[in-house]
């Protein structure tokens, strides 16, 4: 009895040194594995027909989205026209805009260029009755002076890239997970803010102020455009399926293509920033 206890011990404690081998990482390689697991975005990954579903419905223009959208712009207006921050939060919290965005990044990965489409005309028609149903609110509006919450969405630098670059990383992890990361969406459509510089733009044209329509729409496409591709890039590291077939030179002229548009869109923010850093 006591040799065969002496042997359970023996394996016990065997068991417990290999354990604490295997966590204690010994040397560069095994540092380098661990922090490859740590930082891992293929680890806990949904299936790719998972992550198809989840981007492309919640995506998919319909009337109910349209419908709040609608709630959203009008909240969103109230609380620009009011300077109430927690009005205008409110307000991103319910609009359905990233995750159109979303989508179209999706489906240009996959090369799916017939969703693409659909979805960027959904994405434009979003755009449209935003600043069309904001315009109509903020010509009825007898508040007509700008308030600090409407010109704060008229001056964009290169710090709105950071935010929206790494907003839309963050989006696009939580919606590809295999436990849906339910609080990273809310956080990011507070951080991003796309609701609110297109309502903007509604109160530039309703009070013809065209240099604050000229940095709220500036201030939008920063905020869609990195949005969608920090979520093409995180895409494209999990190697999501392709649907359609490009061919090695296609894939290169489209990388140009997105080369291009990011220089010229952070082209400006960067000389926004720099005046501002000088005259400061």
């Amino acid at each position: 009895m006591e040799k065969e206890k002496e042997k359970e011990e023996k394996k016990k404690s065997e068991d417990n040194k290999q354990q604490n081998d295997h966590e204690i990482p010994k040397g560069n390689e095994s540092l380098k594995k661990l922090l490859k697991r740590t930082f891992s975005l293929t680890k806990d990954v949904a299936t790719h027909e998972e992550i198809q579903y989840r981007l492309l419905s919640n995506g998919t223009i319909t009337g109910t989205n349209m419908l709040v959208m609608i709630c959203a712009i009008i909240i969103a207006s109230v609380g620009l026209n009011t300077g109430s921050t927690a009005v205008i939060i409110g307000a991103m919290l319910i609009s359905p805009i990233m995750s159109t965005i979303l989508a179209s990044a999706f489906c240009v990965i996959t090369a799916d260029f017939m969703r693409v489409r659909r979805y960027l005309l959904g994405l434009i028609m979003q755009i449209i009755i935003s600043i069309g149903v904001s315009t109509l609110f903020f010509l009825i509006s007898p508040v007509k002076d700008p308030t600090s919450e409407l010109l704060a969405r008229t001056n964009p630098s290169f710090f709105d890239v950071l935010i929206a670059t790494f907003g839309g990383v963050a989006g696009i992890i939580g919606q590809t997970r295999a436990e849906k990361a339910n609080n990273i969406i809310p956080g990011v459509a507070i951080a991003t803010a796309l609701m609110p510089p297109l309502c903007t733009c509604g109160y530039s044209i309703a009070n013809a102020n065209w240099r604050m329509l000229a940095g709220a729409s500036y201030l939008f496409m920063i905020n869609a455009y990195f949005i969608f591709l920090s979520a093409a890039l995180i895409l494209a590291i999990l190697r999501i399926p392709k649907v359609g077939n490009l061919s090695d030179s296609q894939w290169k002229h489209l990388k140009r293509i997105m080369i291009a548009a990011t220089c010229i869109i952070i082209i400006p923010a960067i000389f926004f920033i720099t005046q501002m850093a000088t005259s400061g």
